[in-house]
């Protein structure tokens, strides 16, 4: 379980905070959408929840141990728990589809893996990254270099390097940010399908609510960083608030 307790945080010089008391609960093997106007925060709380940013003030845990206090080396090795897709990709230019998928079992049980760890030989790492590739239907595209290739295609091999490694957690930041409608609709539902075979763990950021929607369980949103709703997909629907309404419903007169 994730769970954020009254989290704060402001960025110099200005007071003014960016997350303001924010409390939520991702239970395990959750697809949890966080959604909400631009601005609000929502990319703030996907860092925080594996420490990349430190909170001014509440708790951060994950299966019940305090992120915010935890120290460099321990925190290090939480974070192994998890897998990431930035809003841009972040994938090694100078690298092929291949070496980037692989790039995160390289570093956790190639060969500079800890001491003490479990290895993987050559041979595994191969037969890994060539099954997740396969799994985003990117067979063929190994040696590619990231800039022959499309948004959806980047968004794909974005998802194989966040998920090669097993892990428990996901975290999506726009996941489907500049891509088409059809490709969008494929990209969520490659993300669901993953969820559901791993049985991981996932918290998902996005603007595209027509299809972010059609594939969550729960569903918190932010609005001026505060919490102002959380629960199930249906409930989000099916809300009376006026401003999740409004949001949910692509209003142009409301609150918001």
């Amino acid at each position: 379980m994730i769970e954020l307790t009254r989290v704060r945080k402001a960025f110099p010089p200005t007071t003014e905070p960016v997350l303001r008391d924010v409390s939520l609960q991702v239970p395990a093997r959750c697809l949890y959408g966080l959604i909400g106007p631009g601005a609000s925060g929502k990319s703030l709380v996907l860092k925080a929840i594996p420490g990349l940013v430190t909170p001014d003030a509440g708790s951060v845990k994950v299966d019940g141990q305090e992120v915010t206090t935890m120290p460099a080396i321990a925190l290090s090795r939480l974070r192994e728990r998890f897998g990431m897709l930035f809003q841009n990709n972040a994938l090694f230019e100078h690298l092929t589809v291949f070496e980037n998928v692989a790039f995160p079992l390289r570093r956790l049980y190639g060969a500079t893996a800890r001491d003490g760890e479990a290895r993987m030989t050559e041979a595994d790492i191969v037969e890994r990254v060539r099954e997740r590739l396969a799994r985003v239907a990117l067979s063929g595209f190994e040696d590619r270099l990231p800039a022959g290739l499309s948004g959806g295609q980047k968004k794909r091999v974005g998802v194989a390097r966040a998920t090669v490694a097993r892990p428990k957690i996901v975290l999506y930041d726009e996941p489907a940010a500049g891509l088409d409608p059809v490709t969008s609709q494929k990209i969520f539902e490659l993300l669901r399908g993953e969820q559901r075979a791993s049985g991981c763990t996932v918290v998902m950021v996005s603007s595209d609510l027509d299809r972010l929607l059609t594939v969550t369980d729960r569903v918190g949103m932010l609005y001026r960083g505060e919490l102002i709703f959380e629960g199930t997909t249906e409930e989000t629907r099916a809300s009376r608030d006026a401003r999740v309404r409004q949001f949910v419903q692509g209003l142009t007169e409301g609150p918001l």
